[in-house]
């Protein structure tokens, strides 16, 4: 297949890498130093599943350069999806879809108020991994796993070449679930509490989930996301909150979320779309949401402080 990754940082390096590996044709849409690393020096990823590298890389700041592809995996962070959605037209052929990978549950409406619904497929990954240094991504837990579909759950030849070539990759894997709506909504209410649990606290996921009143906020912020997927019309069961704890006890004991390691490092950050989005989605529908408000509140100044530099809120693609 012929993929553009929009965005090479911590996601879509690492997914981006092991596709090339595999014998993909990929291209990395990346800005700055990351990208002045990729062209000179290749990709380096340091990885629990196993360390690797890509050389030479194929690596541009201009979507013009690539031309159009297959497949787009869109690996900026969600607040970037907008601006990414407007460029990514030089990458769009006749038969092109995008995958959307942020957290959240908003970037796939996004997409498609600008390339159009039909272009969209739904899809979510599952990683710990970061940008380690420029053209060096660093993964630190979680078996890496793409899931994707289609928004009316129907089966497609799109969507299975994708998921054959994920999990044909070394060190991936790729589902397509039964509603991809519900998928995202699952790793939804277990993303957005532990980000913003962790960036309050400051502390890693094994000190957080062992204090009894941190995983009680923990748990409180699952249920209001629960109950707000419920709301929506997204079938979440009603055993989520015990399934999604049982994943954070799961979570590599040092392990920490990008939202949380943006917002202690003061660079702009997912808030809006994680427990914001919570805040702002619940209101409409009349839900209650205090844990939500209270971790959302409290994070605020930090992310307003952060973005005080960057008045437009820009920040590389890598």
């Amino acid at each position: 297949m012929r993929i553009a990754v929009f965005g090479a940082g911590g996601v879509g390096a690492y997914f981006g890498g092991r596709l090339a590996r595999a014998g993909h044709s990929v291209a990395f849409v990346a800005r700055g130093a990351h990208l002045e690393a990729l062209r000179r020096d290749g990709l380096v990823v340091e990885s629990v599943a196993g360390d690797f590298s890509v050389r030479p890389v194929e690596a541009t700041s201009d979507p013009r350069e690539i031309g159009p592809v297959d497949v787009v995996l869109v690996g900026v962070k969600a607040w970037q999806v907008r601006e990414a959605a407007a460029a990514l037209s030089p990458l769009l052929g006749p038969d092109t879809f995008v995958v959307p990978l942020q957290n959240g549950v908003e970037a796939a409406d996004e997409l498609a108020e600008v390339i159009g619904k039909g272009r969209v497929v739904g899809g979510l990954c599952r990683i710990m991994s970061f940008v380690a240094g420029p053209g060096r991504i660093k993964h630190t837990g979680i078996v890496p796993r793409i899931e994707l579909g289609e928004w009316d759950g129907r089966p497609s030849a799109r969507v299975a070449a994708l998921r054959d070539a994920l999990a044909a990759a070394e060190g991936l894997s790729a589902v397509v679930p039964l509603d991809i709506a519900v998928a995202l909504w699952e790793k939804f209410i277990f993303i957005a509490p532990v980000s913003a649990v962790g960036a309050v606290t400051r502390a890693t996921a094994g000190v957080f989930r062992a204090v009894p009143e941190t995983r009680a906020m923990l748990a409180q912020c699952m249920g209001e996301i629960l109950a707000l997927a419920q709301a929506r019309g997204v079938a979440l069961g009603p055993d989520a909150v015990a399934r999604t704890l049982a994943i954070v006890d799961g979570l590599p004991a040092e392990g920490t979320a990008s939202m949380q390691r943006d917002i202690v490092e003061g660079r702009p950050s997912e808030l809006e779309y994680q427990v914001g989005a919570v805040v702002r989605l619940a209101a409409p529908v009349g839900l209650s949401v205090p844990a939500s408000t209270f971790l959302h509140a409290s994070l605020l100044p930090a992310e307003r402080r952060a973005r005080a530099g960057r008045p437009d809120g820009s920040a590389s693609a890598g």
